[in-house]
């Protein structure tokens, strides 16, 4: 049964995939793997052997990231142009799914750096299934909601993500924190189911969306040289990029604002441990902070971005990112209230961790072209803006550690970034739905 775009079915069904993803953005990004890696890999002083090289273990997961993150920037925009041309952008988005659902699962062999090329791999491998998957998925936004529902519509999925994750992670925690509650005397155990579970959780509430999405709204028919086709219409949509100056302008103060956003939650956890000293008690409880201030804030600003319009939502959420990270720089781990500052920077930054992605998705969404139908490939640039923010972001992070033997002066950097991005906002004019 094929939905119109607009109806509710067909919304949810789009917005539930946040619901199955967001236990690998939250368990295996954010909380239990980064704190997992650091305490198998922390012997001789934090150094690990990789390929032949010594390598500090934190700078290894941040490079192993950067190459996830870049060969999602140079394979995706090849795969949106034939899935616009070929009309399949749900069979790509299934593909990715498959591979980082798996890769998650196979994180459960990694046991410590006698196997550590396990941990390196599938950590690659799984961000380039969850990552690759998105661009396909946000793709679909502007052909599930009209442009009056898109920041509700996106809003909605970070908050099904949000809940969806977290109810994950709790139970997760109950193994992870006391074991002897289901006979467990294996360390390492605890976190390796979790991440078994991360895997079967995505993959399997992803079907109901596969299910409902349709797979061809323009009901096209490629011509067998599919492949030649794609790379046309990837050239033709950046052209287009040169006729519409707000929308560059826009993926510039992206990649900017990015850099910081994208480093932080993948980082968040290992500074707090490592530069702050922080209990793993103390980084759950941050994590968990976050993620349920951040339903609240994906909702209250999608009505700000309503009221205000999507600039003035976006901006202000991203001063409270700088003004958060330079804090964050400020803290030190001898400080005796360090922790309690810790959780407040928590807070703040869960009221915009969602905001800011939802309104970054809903207003790229707002300023494509009405009459493309070239979605996926436009949201492709989208994506590989961000995939090499990140890209920048993280090796900028495992950089300036391999230089400093400290995390300061990275998160410094990453404030710089947001007030570069503010900046840049401020250079995009009012358009029809974006104002």
């Amino acid at each position: 049964m094929k939905f119109k775009r607009g109806s509710k079915k067909l919304i949810n069904a789009w917005a539930f995939y946040d619901w199955a993803n967001s236990a690998y953005a939250l368990v295996i990004s954010t909380a239990i793997f980064p704190i997992y890696y650091e305490s198998v890999t922390s012997n001789s002083n934090g150094l690990v052997t990789f390929l032949g090289t010594e390598f500090h273990n934190t700078s290894l997961y941040t490079y192993a990231l950067s190459i996830s993150f870049l060969v999602i920037a140079f394979i995706s925009p090849i795969l949106s142009g034939i899935a616009d041309y070929m009309g399949n952008k749900k069979r790509f988005m299934q593909f990715f799914c498959f591979v980082g659902s798996i890769s998650v699962m196979s994180l459960y062999f990694f046991t410590g750096v006698e196997n550590l090329w396990i941990g390196i791999l599938f950590t690659i491998l799984a961000s380039i299934g969850f990552w690759g998957s998105l661009v396909f998925y946000n793709a679909y936004l502007p052909e599930v909601a009209f442009p009056e529902q898109q920041d509700r519509v996106s809003a909605k999925g970070f908050m099904l993500g949000y809940f969806g994750s977290v109810f994950l992670l709790l139970f997760n925690l109950t193994m992870v924190l006391n074991p002897h509650w289901y006979g467990i005397t294996d360390p390492t155990l605890p976190s390796r189911i979790s991440f078994l579970m991360v895997g079967i959780w995505w993959l399997g509430f992803a079907q109901y969306t596969f299910h409902i999405l349709p797979n061809n709204v323009y009901n096209k028919k490629p011509k067998r040289d599919f492949i030649f086709k794609g790379f046309k219409a990837l050239r033709k949509v950046f052209k287009e990029l040169i006729f519409f100056p707000q929308l560059r302008m826009f993926l510039i103060a992206f990649f900017l604002f990015s850099i910081g956003v994208q480093t932080t939650i993948l980082l968040s956890t290992v500074y707090g441990k490592k530069e702050l000293g922080l209990e793993t008690s103390n980084l759950i409880i941050t994590i968990l902070l976050v993620q349920l201030v951040g339903i609240v804030g994906a909702y209250i600003f999608s009505r700000i971005s309503e009221r205000f319009g999507n600039l003035i939502s976006l901006k202000i959420t991203v001063i409270i990112w700088a003004v958060a990270s330079y804090g964050a720089f400020l803290l030190h781990r001898d400080d005796p209230n360090v922790y309690l500052k810790f959780y407040i920077l928590g807070g703040v930054l869960g009221m915009v961790l969602g905001a800011i992605q939802t309104l970054s998705r809903s207003t790229y969404s707002k300023l494509l072209p009405e009459e493309t139908h070239n979605h996926a490939t436009y949201f492709s640039f989208y994506d590989v803006t961000e995939k090499i923010s990140i890209v920048v972001g993280t090796f900028i992070f495992g950089l300036a550690i391999a230089l400093t033997n400290s995390m300061k002066m990275s998160i410094l950097i990453l404030s710089i970034f947001f007030f570069a991005g503010f900046i840049v906002l401020n250079f995009i004019k009012k358009t029809k739905y974006v104002q």
